[in-house]
């Protein structure tokens, strides 16, 4: 059983809103259970580099309401290699840490996996932070719930121009291997179309049913596109259909990072929070590589290995269903 007195907490991979109300959270829960706090900037980059500060309550002093992390984040190739590792292994023992809070999405922890049973003194925890909602484990990933809302508030605003200029707007949200953001953020803004990398969906399909809104007098068409969509991004699917569908005019928006920033939603600040408090006190308890999540409103622990070996996550299919009969 791991005894720890000092633990470190870094945030890596994509940034996701909901990062800095875990930091407070675990800074404060940590100091509450007469821990020492070390803050690593950049990720497993700084880990590293020796880039780490020691952390106090006031450290994390009004942060809650901040988009991104305050802890820096970054993608870290060295950290791949068994050079980088010891290196990053020296460095924590130089101060001291005998735990490490890793939050982030499958790349951190496979990195975090990797590193614990390489050195298995250091105690590792994960906390999943990810836009992209698709990490087996936790029904909602910190993020999901913010860039959800900030892709829907920038939807909604298109269709008002939509519908002023009889315009089709392809509309390509982020989501490579996952279409969870797509298909809330196309239910709730009444998408004619919805394309996810979960469900292929045939350009002649899409085309059909554009031209049937069309001829039931619809003024406006939103399709959404994730970006993992097979039949490529936004751009390439709207070249396709213009040709077929001249009854719209066809304009296309990538919304992008766009939907990284922002103030995290009050879901994602008491998400974070729980989850920032449940990853420490799994530590106090003596757990290592394993991942904190939410399932049915309760925190789960997911080793870590089940996590990234069971990450393929399912849309639902009931949504999946409503998509298509609610766009008519």
């Amino acid at each position: 059983m791991h005894k720890i007195s000092k633990l470190a907490v870094l945030t890596s991979g994509g940034d996701a809103p909901g990062m800095n109300p875990c930091i407070r959270s675990v800074v404060r829960t940590a100091i509450y259970n007469k821990l020492q706090v070390v803050g690593i900037r950049r990720g497993y980059q700084g880990l590293i580099e020796d880039d780490m500060y020691d952390m106090e309550a006031r450290s994390v002093s009004n942060i809650l309401n901040l988009g991104g992390t305050i802890l820096k984040t970054a993608r870290c190739l060295p950290f791949r290699s068994d050079e980088g590792m010891e290196i990053a292994y020296q460095n924590l023992k130089k101060h001291g840490i005998d735990a490490l809070v890793v939050i982030g999405g499958d790349g951190t922890f496979t990195g975090a996996l990797r590193f614990s049973k390489k050195f298995p003194d250091i105690a590792v925890m994960g906390v999943p932070g990810t836009i992209d909602n698709d990490l087996y484990g936790s029904t909602y990933t910190l993020g999901f719930d913010t860039a959800t809302n900030t892709v829907i508030e920038a939807i909604d605003k298109i269709r008002d121009t939509a519908d002023a200029h009889d315009r089709l707007f392809f509309v390509e949200v982020m989501g490579r291997d996952s279409g969870a953001i797509a298909l809330r953020a196309g239910i709730s803004c009444g998408a004619e179309a919805i394309l996810l990398p979960e469900k292929a969906t045939a350009i002649e399909d899409l085309i059909k049913n554009l031209k049937t809104g069309s001829s039931n007098k619809k003024s406006s068409s939103i399709v959404i596109v994730a970006e993992g969509d097979k039949n490529g991004g936004a751009y390439d699917i709207a070249k396709k259909v213009q040709k077929e569908v001249k009854s719209y005019d066809v304009k296309v928006t990538i919304l992008g990072h766009l939907q990284r920033g922002g103030s995290p939603s009050a879901f994602d600040r008491i998400l974070g929070s729980r989850l920032g408090f449940a990853a420490v006190n799994a530590l106090l308890s003596g757990k290592s590589q394993m991942m904190v999540g939410l399932e049915a409103n309760h925190i789960k622990i997911t080793g870590l290995e089940e996590a990234l070996n069971q990450h393929e996550f399912k849309l639902e299919e009931d949504l999946m269903q409503m998509a298509e009969i609610l766009s008519i």
